[in-house]
């Protein structure tokens, strides 16, 4: 799901005009980058400098290493997702 995605969802969940849908996501994003500007504590992960292609042209590119912004599913989502997994059949993992 990407940024337009979850604004369409929110949008049609909450019965809301698609600017205020996007108003509020904004708002949210917003929020975490303040917080990452101040160094408050958002969940992150740290990737090391690599060599990666560019995707037209295939030539070699140095990437440097970067901070991204990483969430962990909370108890209650991750029940809702495996109980639907289980009727399609699809997401479900044997241990």
């Amino acid at each position: 799901m990407n940024k337009s995605e979850l604004i369409q969802a929110l949008a049609e969940r909450q019965k809301l005009p698609l600017i205020k849908a996007e108003k509020i996501v904004n708002a949210v994003f917003d929020q975490m980058i303040e917080a990452l500007r101040n160094s408050e504590r958002i969940e992150n992960r740290h990737y090391s400098a690599y060599t990666g292609r560019n995707p037209k042209t295939g030539e070699a590119i140095n990437v440097p290493p970067k901070r991204l912004p990483f969430f962990k599913v909370g108890k209650e989502l991750k029940e809702r997702v495996n109980r639907s997994a289980g009727n399609s059949g699809h997401g479900s993992r044997e241990k």
